[in-house]
């Protein structure tokens, strides 16, 4: 078995796509022609957004996350966390928390990206 991708169900798949593609520099992979469906490429596995409309019309009881009280996150590695942070702000992105430097040796700063979703920008774990 292996990890495919993640789903977020969102209002609008397309402003989330285009809100990661400015924010984040990650491409576009995918989107279907009822724009209820779309991924980013972000390597093997993806990183997809639904329609909260798609999923209900499913059967499934979706809704989106609180940004206040968020049960995951998005972490996206960087080796320049200060500009990921500076582009991601410019992009609509709103500041959870500002570039910091990790006892382990990682930097950090965290966003939420137009949805509310948590996204992390990290550099590479330092290795001991």
């Amino acid at each position: 078995m292996r990890f495919r991708y993640t789903i977020f169900y969102v209002e609008s798949v397309p402003a989330s796509l285009a809100f990661f593609e400015n924010a984040f520099g990650i491409e576009r992979g995918y989107l279907h022609e009822s724009e209820d469906y779309g991924e980013l490429l972000t390597g093997d596995t993806k990183l997809a957004f639904s329609s909260i409309e798609l999923m209900k019309s499913l059967g499934k009881q979706a809704r989106s996350g609180d940004p206040h009280k968020p049960v995951c996150e998005i972490a996206l590695e960087t080796d320049d966390v200060a500009s990921a942070l500076e582009r991601a702000l410019e992009a609509g992105a709103t500041l959870v928390e500002p570039v910091k430097e990790m006892p382990w040796g990682q930097t950090i700063a965290y966003v939420h990206d137009a949805n509310g979703i948590l996204v992390e920008l990290c550099t590479p774990v330092a290795q001991p």
